[in-house]
């Protein structure tokens, strides 16, 4: 018991510590008012998101930067969203659509999707988006900025999150507090080794001229975590990568549903872990049992000590990542239980190999 308890308060502090440090680095994308005039080809692959990919297209064409070149690959779609993004390109000058196929052997939907997108881009800089996120004024000026502030290979931005139901805020927010608590994100730039490596897929610029010559999704086209393991890429060819916050210039509504986000989740959290059962399993004991053992001592300091620390975490986390602080709080418990459920059902999934995502096996 002693022992247990001693590793749980020694976790608890470390991520604790680790979200101290992520607070007050601020690792958030710099606003800045210089305007550049690379051309960008923005690129987007799409599969089945007629709901979600105008909104998208009509925040490109408002916001600020106007050199740029948009194309959509319809990802042999079973809905309308080919149809949707082919009249918004036919009124819209520099938006185009290419007409997906269907998937290739040995490959997953969205880096066939990219890769193709890429064969077809003609810019400076490859920016690549999910269909589910709108853009603002800004953002793109700031990226180049930053990209060629510090030469970098590829940049990477987690958005700020849309909630709307009680199921999106018992699960979203576990994107950014497991990234916010177990990895100083500030080292994927200062440290040039590829195990400190993380990015996310919802925003990824990288230097034209580097993405040609390495064929980045080509590297990764079978990994279903592919952010993830394109940074690791980059680094490890000696290219600089960095990882921030959107800083309220993207905004996402990853999913729409309690369902919805717990497939979502459950499609990655193994793979995260390199589909290490045994690692995602001590990760949740520790994260879920280890507090549980906590409070079965009923000693009050211990428990006022976890739980000022879980409280702080939360609200520093909430303040990064531009989400109530109070719901997280509030929901906390909640949030934990859906990580076990989350867990449980990529375990059983992976293990039976029926883990399912638009129609595909992944």
């Amino acid at each position: 018991m002693i022992a247990a308890i001693s590793v749980t308060l020694f976790f608890v502090i470390l991520r604790f510590t680790v979200t101290v440090f992520n607070f007050i680095s601020n690792p958030k994308l710099t606003r800045v008012t210089r305007h550049y005039d690379d051309f960008v080809s923005i690129l987007i692959p799409a599969r089945d998101e007629e709901r979600n990919i105008l909104p998208l297209l009509q925040s490109i064409h408002e916001q600020d930067y106007k050199n740029y070149e948009v194309i959509v690959y319809d990802d042999d779609s079973s809905d309308s969203t080919y149809a949707i993004c082919a009249e918004f390109a036919g009124g819209h000058m520099g938006f185009s659509v290419i007409k997906g196929s269907k998937l290739p052997a040995g490959w997953t939907g969205k880096n066939c999707a990219c890769y193709q997108l890429a064969k077809k881009a003609k810019g400076d800089y490859f920016l690549f988006l999910d269909a589910d996120e709108t853009v603002t004024d800004g953002l793109i000026n700031s990226a180049i900025h930053r990209m060629k502030l510090y030469k970098l290979g590829l940049l990477s931005l987690f958005a700020n999150q849309e909630m709307q139901t009680l199921g999106e805020k018992t699960t979203v927010p576990l994107l950014h507090y497991l990234l916010l608590n177990l990895l100083p994100i500030r080292l994927v730039f200062l440290i040039k080794n590829a195990a400190f490596a993380t990015a996310c897929g919802q925003f990824m610029l990288f230097d034209a001229a580097t993405y040609r010559e390495n064929q980045w999704h080509k590297l990764v086209k079978d990994k279903v975590v592919e952010d993830a393991e394109i940074m690791k890429q980059v680094k490890s060819a000696s290219y600089n990568g960095e990882v921030l916050l959107a800083n309220g210039m993207i905004n996402c509504r990853m999913y729409k549903s309690y369902r919805h986000a717990i497939n979502g989740f459950t499609k990655n959290a193994l793979a995260v872990f390199n589909y290490s059962i045994p690692g995602l399993l001590f990760y949740i004991l520790l994260l879920v049992g280890g507090p549980m053992v906590v409070i079965m001592t009923l000693n009050f300091n211990l428990i006022f000590f976890m739980a000022g620390l879980i409280v702080l975490t939360r609200v520093m986390i909430s303040l990064s990542a531009g989400q109530n602080a109070f719901y997280n709080i509030i929901l906390h418990p909640i949030q934990m239980i859906n990580m076990v459920i989350i867990a449980f059902l990529s375990i059983q999934r992976h293990l039976t190999k029926t883990n399912v995502w638009k129609g595909r096996r992944v």
